[in-house]
């Protein structure tokens, strides 16, 4: 069987029961680890229900004196199954080897454990893949794409960079699902999203990676809404040694990997270093990349209770986009075919172009570092009881590109395209961006530069604190709490990188900063002061996350039956302080802390060794986000949303599974409502240029839909798996919302200002969403693949994936403001269905002693043309969809490595 299905779960205690035997018995043996025979230093041998026990010494001996007749001896050790043996007979008696199994959960980890979901136990909808699924399929593919054969999950590559795939799971955008590293959160503390890039390269040590749909099992006090991912790294189940491998590509991809480490040493210790680097020409026309990996974990096993594990990983990288504003529409993709090689048109990418000396410019860019360090301490406290505690750090710097302009010029000039049209003011006839114009136009300017390249600078600093007690009670009963605390600052502002070819820069930005808030604006020459390379534009301000949490579950397990009731509560507080738009004596914004809380609780039920059954049910009520939610204007302003209250999510879900031989299937359903959501647009009045918010509140959606899945062995030579997801994603209401002024004022269709919030002259604006579908992502999914394992060393594997009725995003735009009046949205348009293939095969050989894999893979076989994702247009139809973006077409790759 695969290795996933048992080699991540926590199994059933293994027993060996036999007559009782009045006598004193001497017992000896020595424990093994099952995978390399290497002896388990350490490991505890204890006469179950006393506090008899010993530990194994260096070669991984024991001996122990039983002072009765039919005792049960149980092993244990970090890191492994625990195993029980009933003792026969007396006088002395020598087991011989004992082997432990190794397991992925049961490490006294309670951090990892309590966001790692067990089958037939817990009672989720889960999806495992192995590192064997991860080396056979990840190809040119990044981490989201390996989970494009999932029930309920969407991957987007949207503009086709490196690192840039979104992941939405049932219909929730990618800020709504969770991802963790060992338990650890990623989601960005200011608005949720997440950042693939920023741990490309981890395949080599990945032990497990999990999804689990819905309510999940994850321990932490702020869950998510749509799901979550959580990837589990190796530490000491690690074997000694390691690997090197080479892959190449399409479009100049290469990537180098390698791996070492020691395994677990004799006195306790284990080391293991990744390090990579990853670069080519990119798939999307001018998008070169380039990236490093590294990884680090060090841990050391004090004893058979303690041990630390100290894990450091980043991925500094820099890769080229295409703007996620450039996409063009259906016809548009067409019209690019002229500047193209033959059927290249869909790699066209609109900012692509190069300056007056023929030097490479871009204006979509991005930069960035993410390192991640965490300390785990585990503590086996006492045979019923343990703890675990995570500290982590996470320093991130980096930024993106972020065109800047003023006298009649603005950011969206250094788009490619505007609402899916091509931007013609700077383009050459061969259709690339005409950055030497652009330089042109600054070098006979009067005024300074027209349009400047700044850095949106986006670093962040983020400590955490995660620590779990678990106790068992009884057999049946155990309890499990802890504290989940964070502290996030994030810093943002724009430079001048790039003048381009003018001598300065005058900040429109500072036109729209009030005195009354910055002292500064009342002079004129502040506000026409001539900038420079390095001088600040645009914004310049601290977020501020703060976090404290408490979680517990109780978990009552029988022969058949696990039930668990979870909750949390937790308090966050968000504010800002600005050196732009605001003064030192204005500078902090009031500081919002706003109470959330989860409960859930869930049952599975094994009917038998082949079938069993599961439901679960939660509620969550959770902050806003700090962007979009708390604040009307986070980059800009002080100013808090008073409207913003807690979103609010109920869930409901049930499962069946059965378990064969030869086949494993699952089967569920789920309903989610969530409401209150908070959704903030800009506004700019035509009359009076003044910027302003449209604050939507009460925003609610449903999200309901039955999923299956199956994995099958009908021969020895021929593994199989499949998935269907039929999702009814949809909005339930018809939501108001209110306008503000850029100082948060409400004001009136006029743009004075109001009598007071929500009072008969505060302009507003009704959407008609009720039953409008959410767009995004694919409401239906298929997939069928097979793997041929031609002898013991040739494999070819096939999957199949269908996507259907992905309707088109939506946004709103400035005609669709409508000051004291209506806005009614009909379902966005309907995606063309689209279905693709991917091909792998694998060969396993020898090099001398040492033993070799080459891999190939397939990605879209049949160089399948398909619209991965669009905005809606006015008509809701193919002919005014925009934003439209064309998925990856074929691409190949071969990959080499040596294992020693």
């Amino acid at each position: 069987m695969r290795k996933h299905v048992f080699c991540f779960f926590l199994m059933s205690v293994l027993a060996v029961w036999c007559p009782a035997i009045i006598a004193q018995t001497t017992v000896t043996g020595t424990v093994v680890d099952a995978v390399n025979n290497e002896s388990v230093i350490g490991a505890a041998v204890i006469q179950s229900g006393t506090t008899n026990g010993v530990v194994t010494d260096v070669d991984g001996k024991f001996t122990i004196t039983l002072p009765s007749a039919g005792a049960t001896l149980i092993f244990k050790s970090l890191g492994y199954k625990e195993l029980q043996k009933r003792i026969t007979g007396t006088g002395r008696q020598d087991l011989g080897v004992i082997a432990l199994e190794e397991d992925a959960v049961a490490l006294a980890d309670v951090t990892i454990t309590s966001s790692i979901a067990v089958a037939r136990e817990t009672p989720v909808a889960l999806t495992n893949l192995s590192p064997v699924f991860i080396e056979e399929r990840i190809g040119v593919k990044e981490f989201p794409e390996l989970l494009k054969a999932t029930p309920g999950v969407t991957v987007i590559r949207k503009g086709g960079g490196f690192g840039d795939s979104e992941l939405y799971m049932r219909g929730f955008k990618p800020e709504n699902v969770a991802v963790m590293v060992n338990g650890v959160p990623m989601n960005d503390m200011e608005w949720g999203g997440v950042y693939w890039s920023n741990w490309l390269g981890m395949q080599d040590v990945v032990r497990v990676m999990q999804t689990q749909r819905g309510i999940g099992a994850s321990q932490v006090s702020a869950p998510s809404v749509g799901g979550s991912v959580n990837i589990v790294t190796r530490t000491t189940d690690i074997q000694k040694g390691g690997s090197i491998s080479y892959g190449i590509g399409e479009n100049g991809f290469n990537k180098l990997l390698f791996s070492v480490s020691t395994g677990l040493t004799k006195n306790g210790w284990a080391f293991t270093l990744l390090g990579g680097k990853t670069w080519g020409d990119g798939y999307v026309q001018g998008t070169e990349f380039e990236g490093y990996d590294y990884f680090v974990n060090i841990t050391k096993r004090i004893n058979n209770v303690h041990q630390l594990s100290l894990t450091a990983f980043g991925a500094p990288q820099w890769h080229n986009q295409r703007n996620a504003n450039d996409g063009l529409t259906i016809q548009g993709w067409q019209d690019v075919q002229q500047y193209m090689k033959p059927d290249q048109n869909y790699r066209y990418n609109p900012t692509y172009g190069f300056g007056k000396n023929g030097e490479r410019k871009t204006s979509s860019r991005n930069e960035y570092h993410k390192p991640q360090i965490s300390l785990n301490h585990m503590w086996d406290i006492n045979e019923t009881s343990s703890l675990s505690t995570a500290v982590y750090l996470s320093i991130g710097n980096g930024f993106g590109y972020s065109g800047q302009g003023s006298q009649g010029y603005s950011n969206s000039s250094w788009y490619g395209s505007t609402n899916g049209k091509l931007n013609w003011t700077f383009r050459k006839p061969d259709g690339t961006f005409a950055y030497d114009e652009v330089q042109q136009m600054n070098e006979e300017s009067t005024v300074g530069s027209k349009m400047v390249m700044s850095v949106s600078k986006n670093n962040h600093k983020w400590v955490g604190l995660l620590s779990t007690y678990k106790k068992d009670l009884s057999e049946q009963l155990n309890i499990m709490g802890g504290i989940d605390g964070r502290y996030y600052i994030g810093t943002h502002t724009n430079e001048i990188i790039d003048l381009y070819n003018g001598s300065y820069f005058i900040d429109g930005s500072r036109a729209n900063v009030k005195a009354e808030n910055n002292a500064a604006a009342a002079n004129p020459d502040w506000k026409n002061q001539k900038l420079t390379v390095g001088d600040v534009v645009y914004r310049d301000y601290d977020g501020y996350v703060a976090q404290i949490g408490v979680f517990g579950q109780g978990e009552y397990k029988m022969e058949k039956l696990t039930a668990t009731v979870a909750g949390s509560l937790n308090n966050v507080s968000q504010w800002r302080y600005d050196r732009y738009y605001y003064d030192k004596d204005h500078a902090k914004s009031d500081v919002v802390s706003k109470i959330g809380y989860t409960v859930k609780g869930g049952a599975n039920y094994n009917l038998n060794e082949s079938h069993n059954v599961f439901a679960n049910i939660g509620y969550i009520s959770r902050a806003p986000f700090f962007s979009g939610g708390i604040f009307l204007q986070s980059t800009t302003s002080n100013v808090v949303n008073t409207d913003a209250v807690n979103e609010k999510i109920f869930t409901v879900e049930a499962g069946y599974g059965f378990r064969s031989r030869y086949l494993s299937v699952n089967l569920n359903a789920y309903h989610t409502e969530w409401k209150d959501k908070t959704m903030a647009n800009s506004i700019t009045s035509s009359a009076t240029g003044d910027r302003g918010t449209i604050n939507m509140t009460g925003v609610n959606a449903t999200h309901e839909g039955v999923e299956v899945d199956l994995i099958a062995n009908p021969l020895p030579w021929l593994d199989l798996n499949g998935m269907v997801s039929v999702g009814n994603w949809r909005w339930t209401n018809d939501p108001v919302g209110y306008f503000y002024n850029s100082s948060g004022q409400p004001i009136t269709k006029d743009w004075t200002v109001a009598s007071g919030i929500e009072a008969a002259d505060h302009a507003k604006m009704k959407l008609d969403l009720d039953d409008v579908k959410v767009g995004g992502s694919a409401q239906t999914t298929g997939a069928l693949g097979a793997k041929f394992r031609i002898d013991k060393h040739i494999y070819v594997g096939i999957d199949w994936t269908i996507v259907a009725r992905i309707y088109a995003d939506w946004s709103l735009t400035s005609s669709d403001i409508k000051m004291d009046g209506e806005k009614k949205f009909e379902t966005p348009w309907r995606v063309p269905t689209y279905n693709t293939f991917d091909l792998n095969a694998g060969y396993n050989f020898k090099i001398g002693s040492l033993n070799a894999f080459l891999s190939g893979n397939i990605s879209n076989l049949f160089d399948q043309e398909y619209v991965e994702s669009a905005y809606d247009g006015s008509s809701h139809d193919w002919d005014t969809a925009y934003r439209v973006f064309y998925g990856l077409g074929r691409q190949m790759s071969m990959r080499l490595k040596v294992n020693f």
